[in-house]
């Protein structure tokens, strides 16, 4: 009786690789006859794995997609693999999503061996997220997002914008970007013609999908850090920095502009989401620098100077 369970999960992991089996080759493997391996295919299918079978010469069985979800056989890296993204998913950004991810992280680790436990314990108990999380997003709004940009469908949405009222959007959705803090859909936007990026927890689907279109060429590669530091830059400051551009460019990230000058001094296009942002983004360049506004920023560099003037008095 083990032999032949054993023989079912050899069976059922070579039927996961998703290709097509004759029924000799599933034989030859498993070392039993065509017979044995009719009469397995059978005892698969009474536990709800839904195995096709296709008749002739160049038929086979394939492993198919079912009504209900069997039991999954996973190696060990990729039990690994899933038991790291549930206690990522626990503590991420899709709304809803965390405590289903722990209820099946549970499931999970309760049958890991002691070796696999260890080396999922370790990667979580010495990784440090530098980032805070971001805004949450409804899973089902990721979800109809997602395939929308499979099934090439064009996508209605209510926007909202940084200053809170509310348009409608008709886009053909190409991608869905994740910076570790927000979720980001690139797509076309037919009625301003052209392509644009869009935060999606300020997105509301609207329903029924609307016409199908043909893709077209990928968007500029530069898109998402663009449409990314737009949609930080509610404060925007154009400053001169006494360093080569060459080191100023490998210091911020792909978004932000950097022009360089005469030798020895460029010009950042810093921002920020607020001017105490904006001044410590510009205070991290590790350079001396020049600005004149706006004045919300100088009030800020103001107030940070006079903390740490006072600091280092107390120090």
């Amino acid at each position: 009786m083990l032999e032949a369970s054993a023989r079912l999960l050899r069976l059922l992991s070579l039927l996961q690789t998703h290709r097509d089996w004759t029924g000799p080759e599933l034989a030859e493997r498993l070392g039993v006859s065509p017979r044995t391996v009719r009469y397995d295919i059978g005892k698969l299918r009474e536990l709800g794995y839904p195995v096709h079978a296709a008749p002739g010469v160049a038929g086979g069985y394939r492993l198919g997609a079912g009504a209900a979800l069997p039991p999954l056989l996973l190696d060990d890296e990729e039990a690994v693999a899933v038991a790291v993204s549930l206690r990522t998913a626990a503590g991420g950004t899709v709304a809803g999503i965390e405590e289903i991810s722990v209820r099946a992280l549970a499931k999970l680790e309760q049958v890991l061996p002691s070796r696999l436990r260890r080396r999922v314990g370790a990667l979580h108990g010495y990784t440090t997220p530098l980032a805070p999380a971001g805004p949450t997003v409804p899973a089902e709004t990721l979800a109809t997002v997602a395939a929308a940009c499979r099934d090439h469908r064009r996508l209605r949405f209510g926007y909202r914008r940084h200053d809170g009222s509310e348009t409608v959007r008709d886009v053909e959705p190409y991608r869905l970007v994740h910076t570790g803090r927000r979720w980001y859909l690139v797509g076309w936007d037919v009625d301003r013609d052209g392509w644009r990026t869009f935060r999606v927890d300020r997105l509301a689907p609207r329903v029924p999908d609307g016409p199908r279109f043909t893709p077209r060429e990928a968007p500029p590669a530069d898109l998402v850090p663009r449409g990314v530091e737009a949609a930080l830059a509610r404060h925007r400051a154009r400053v001169t920095v006494r360093a080569p551009a060459s080191e100023i460019t490998a210091l911020v990230p792909a978004s932000v502009r950097v022009e360089p000058l005469e030798e020895g001094t460029c010009v950042v296009h810093a921002s920020g989401d607020t001017p105490e942002r904006l001044a410590l983004n510009i205070l991290m360049l590790g350079a001396d620098f020049e600005v004149d506004g706006p004045p919300e920023l100088l009030d800020a560099l103001a107030v940070i100077a006079g903390r740490c003037a006072a600091g280092a008095r107390r120090a």
